[in-house]
């Protein structure tokens, strides 16, 4: 079942990121294609694999969000061909749907779910633990300590997803898919052949089928826990002996451990989990020799959880619910440190120095600036007034010197909550939103709002990229973006495709005004590149041509 370089010679080793690992990881596993939604710490995968122009046979691009590229992924998967779909953690909550039903299909091309998860929120809404995805579907889940494993788990994962024809999950974490280690590659593995599954009826989920689907996955069950108990990711150590405590580490958690064992007094029984399900007899076994475990991971109380359930043996847990750590933020080698019981490493005290507050800020320069330095002035002639806003560059228009917004839930909820507070009474009610945020989550609500007319006004801010992940080039341009909101119902009167421009901006005022007090839909499409992208572009058009 292996792919990975314990089967295979060696050709070279590089310096990678732990995105890039997994990036090359799926190369050297014969991946045929790609499909990704950019969203840190996830964004720098599919910019590697982009940048493999060699491979002229791969199929990979930036979808409009994460649904549609798991859903891509499944076309390829069951053409036979290997694929991976590449998300952050809160983007799984928007693949839910076809990422927990493709677990009943019969997948034919190894599809992989690299989810990168963000635990202490360094550009997050939260710190959701994507585990929980794995364990609901009931599918396997890889979660690499290194950069190492990240490699060699992701070409594990496409042959293991090939074995019991299901999705398998990779889970990654910031600090490890922004740290860079060496990392061997193996010769790769050939792309498959494309070729159609013999059933055609196990795509089909109908409800006569479903239920057949579903028994089968509950049957291999027994089969993925089987491989995850015998998985060599899955590592006990020290544990010949009995001990007041016993550790358990899960991901990335075990590195943290590794920085402190040598000053504990006595190696400790330790059993260190990289796959899931839950090896529960290994666990069992470390239980039997120890009076109380210890749980190191990072992200949510997993596997701290699952412990209460399985031992037959009444035995102190501790760790994120017990208090022994945090129960939010990154875990580091310090509150390992205190949770083992092990004395504060000396610290140097700096005296205080007074610094001023540096908050986030949008670029000089921004064109999203101009726009709420206008919506501002306006809104100061209302008495009540909403505005919600939406996933990007422009959520730091909550902060001052702009304080315009008041809301930022997820992609597009900015959009449905403008029409719910419109139709509760405020008025005006404006919704502020991006071009790729637009296309990604907001035109399904626009077309509510359109059904109903709702007395509010869409602000699309369009800089024509993804500005927050990098400068990903916006699926639609423009005018295509005005098509679309056409598309949705909405009046074209009060449809608006605008350039703010600086020259301009007395016009944009003029029109953002008129439809604000308007008691119907509006819609603004307010056009202007994005500072950097257009810097970008200005440099590439100077340099010579290769």
């Amino acid at each position: 079942m292996t792919d990975t370089m314990n089967e295979a010679p060696i050709v070279r080793e590089s310096l990678l990121l732990g995105d890039e690992a997994v990036a090359f990881g799926a190369l050297d596993a014969g991946i045929s294609a790609a499909y990704a939604y950019p969203g840190t710490p996830s964004t720098e995968i599919l910019e590697t694999i982009l940048g493999q122009k060699e491979r002229t046979d791969l199929n990979a691009t930036w979808t409009v969000n994460e649904k549609t590229a798991f859903e891509q992924a499944l076309g390829a998967s069951m053409a036979g061909r290997r694929a991976l779909v590449v998300m952050k953690h809160v983007g799984l909550n928007v693949a839910a749907d076809p990422f927990i039903n493709s677990a009943l299909v019969a997948i034919e091309g190894g599809l992989v779910l690299a989810v990168a998860d963000d635990p202490g929120m360094h550009s997050s809404q939260n710190e959701q633990d994507s585990r929980f995805y794995a364990d609901f579907a009931h599918v396997p889940c890889f979660e690499p300590a290194d950069q190492q494993e990240a490699y060699d788990m992701t070409r594990d994962a496409f042959a293991l997803s090939e074995l019991h024809q299901i999705p398998v999950v990779l889970r990654l974490v910031t600090r490890l898919a922004h740290s860079r280690a060496a990392v061997k590659r193996s010769e790769p593995h050939p792309p498959n052949e494309m070729h159609k599954t013999d059933d055609p009826r196990s795509w089909v989920l109908l409800p006569g089928i479903s239920r057949q689907r579903w028994r089968r996955l509950l049957d291999i069950q027994r089969d993925i826990r089987h491989w995850s108990e015998d998985s060599g990711y899955t590592q006990a150590l020290n544990d010949d002996h009995s001990a007041p405590l016993g550790i358990i580490t899960c991901g990335l958690a075990r590195n943290y451990y590794f920085e402190n064992m040598a000053e504990l007094p006595e190696p400790l029984p330790h059993l260190h989990i990289g796959s899931y399900p839950f090896p529960t007899e290994r666990i069992r076994r470390l239980a039997a020799k120890v009076d109380r475990l210890l749980v190191l991971e990072e992200g949510f109380p997993f596997v701290e959880r699952f412990l209460r359930g399985v031992l037959d043996q009444p035995i102190e847990i501790t760790g994120r619910l017990s208090g022994a750590l945090p129960e939010d933020g990154e875990l580091d080698p310090d509150k390992v440190r205190q949770a083992l019981g092990l004395p504060a490493r000396p610290k140097f005290e700096m005296p205080p120095i007074e610094l001023p507050a540096r908050p986030p800020q949008l670029c000089r320069g921004c064109p999203h600036g101009d726009a709420y330095s206008i919506l501002k002035g306006l809104l100061s002639e209302y008495p009540s007034s909403l505005v919600t806003a939406d996933i990007g560059c422009y959520t730091l228009g909550a902060l001052p010197p702009y304080s315009a917004i008041e809301s930022c839930v997820c992609m597009g909820a900015s959009v449905g909550m403008a029409k719910g507070a419109s139709e509760a009474g405020i008025h005006p009610v404006v919704a502020i939103i991006g071009d790729s945020t637009f296309l990604h989550s907001g035109v399904t609500p626009l077309i509510d709002a359109a059904a109903a007319d709702t007395a509010m006004t869409l602000l699309i801010l369009d800089n024509q990229v993804v500005a927050m992940t990098g400068g990903q080039i916006t699926a639609l341009p423009p005018n295509r973006l005005h098509e679309v909101v056409l598309g949705t119902g909405a009046n074209p009167e009060h449809v608006h495709l605008v350039e703010t421009h600086p020259t301009r901006l007395a016009e944009f005022r003029d029109i953002l005004k008129r439809e604000m007090d308007h008691q119907g839909l509006s819609v603004i499409i307010a056009v202007r590149e994005c500072i950097e992208a257009a810097r970008k572009t200005k440099k590439q058009a100077k340099e010579p041509q290769s």
